[in-house]
């Protein structure tokens, strides 16, 4: 999953140059339901995506681990780096989960927009825009930053 670039045509280079054999067709059904759940929830309606099934092949167990922990973050909500640690009874690991956080390979589906360093800042962000996308995202979320 990529999130979306500065424009369309910013989008489609960046995913010819990174899928150079790839070509653009309409989306399956569940692949669609997906997408209209992601931009209503980016639009500031409540939306679940927790249907969304994620190929995890090739991740690692501790990222998977991360990840579906993640995904329990309901949408304007917000929790630290320590706190995921935590609920995988792994204290002391805040640092390995904004690290697999910085990996996260399902933007959205895994909302590490929703984790946030210990002292409230934003932490790391690795879609395009950084930091800033990761506010706005919690903005439109109704977030409150920690």
């Amino acid at each position: 999953m990529l999130l979306p670039d500065t424009n369309d045509a910013a989008l489609r280079a960046h995913l010819r140059r990174r899928f150079p054999q790839a070509h653009e067709m309409t989306p399956p059904l569940d692949v669609k339901r997906a997408i209209d759940a992601m931009t209503a929830l980016l639009s500031g309606e409540s939306s679940d995506l927790s249907f969304v099934a994620l190929d995890m092949t090739g991740v690692p167990e501790f990222n998977q681990r991360v990840y579906q922990a993640a995904r329990l973050i309901r949408p304007g909500t917000t929790v630290t780096y320590g706190d995921v640690a935590g609920q995988l009874g792994i204290p002391g690991s805040a640092r390995a989960v904004g690290q697999a956080l910085g990996r996260n390979p399902f933007p959205i589906v895994v909302p590490c927009h929703r984790v946030l360093a210990a002292d409230g800042k934003t932490g790391g962000f690795s879609a395009p825009g950084g930091t800033s996308t990761k506010l706005r995202m919690l903005a439109i979320e109704g977030a409150r930053l920690l």
